[in-house]
């Protein structure tokens, strides 16, 4: 019996086995969830097999809901939740674990940002949690109530360099957490974001300077150690429990205090 035993909980954005959603697949499936999961589309279906070859170490393949889905694109936003609801009938928990920022982008001077580049990273990174919560607000109704959860970052209130247009899509992600709270909160629905500290995840790497963060938040952060995504699993567990029913609307730190420090400056080429 775990925290989350009979829960139906959907994990959106598992890229592969180093990825904070996958550390937070782990943690539920731990606790007893149900799991089902999307992931990006690929005309060779690449993400799709890996998530696939993933989950045969929680279960038989059958047992899970796998599901492309571009956040981008409402109609399959629509038909993720059709199948949810075929399947299940109700909905506890989502994880959002989406996030984009172009490279080119990323590695751009700020005022240098491309327009278009800054709407792709706030439409996937920022405005699809609404969407999302548009979707699953039916299926947590009829559950009872429910729990979302984003995941963000402190480059929203700190200047990291090389973080760029992803502080602003994720000070978008914020401001919707707060905004959903207040408004879904009446129907038993709650919405947080986890603030991890630096992980070592393919989507970190492309991040200027995140091997020099690692390894200043060994050196000085107040647990001298990094988080690992099962470690950011295990708050999502928590968040998504009956243990946190009054916890809605809040930024979870789990970065091993490294948002308590000073002014943090990572020098990059």
């Amino acid at each position: 019996m775990g925290i989350l035993d009979g829960k139906r909980a959907l994990i959106m954005g598992v890229a592969d086995e180093h990825s904070i959603a996958w550390g937070i697949a782990q943690a539920m499936h731990r606790e007893g969830a149900w799991l089902a999961f999307t992931c990006q589309p690929d005309p060779r279906d690449r993400p799709l097999r890996n998530l696939q070859k993933l989950l045969e170490s929680l279960g038989p393949a059958d047992s899970f809901l796998v599901q492309p889905c571009d956040v981008r694109e409402d109609v399959q936003i629509a038909e993720v939740f059709e199948s949810l609801k075929e399947r299940w009938g109700g909905l506890e928990a989502v994880a959002h674990c989406i996030a984009f920022g172009g490279r080119e982008d990323l590695s751009r001077p700020f005022s240098e940002v491309s327009r278009e580049g800054f709407k792709v990273a706030v439409e996937v990174s920022g405005y699809s949690l609404q969407a999302v919560a548009r979707a699953a607000r039916p299926l947590m109704e009829a559950a009872g109530g429910g729990s979302i959860l984003a995941l963000t970052y402190n480059a929203v209130e700190r200047v990291v360099p090389g973080y760029s247009v992803m502080a602003e899509a994720k000070a978008v992600l914020e401001t919707a957490v707060r905004y959903l709270a207040a408004e879904l909160g009446p129907s038993g629905i709650r919405v947080n974001a986890i603030s991890a500290g630096p992980v070592n995840t393919l989507s970190a790497r492309a991040v200027r300077g995140i091997r020099e963060m690692l390894s200043w938040t060994e050196e000085h952060a107040p647990m001298r150690a990094n988080v690992m995504p099962i470690d950011i699993g295990n708050t999502a567990a928590y968040l998504v429990s009956d243990l946190s029913r009054y916890v809605t609307g809040n930024t979870i730190f789990v970065d091993s205090g490294t948002h308590l420090m000073g002014p943090v400056v990572v020098a990059v080429d």
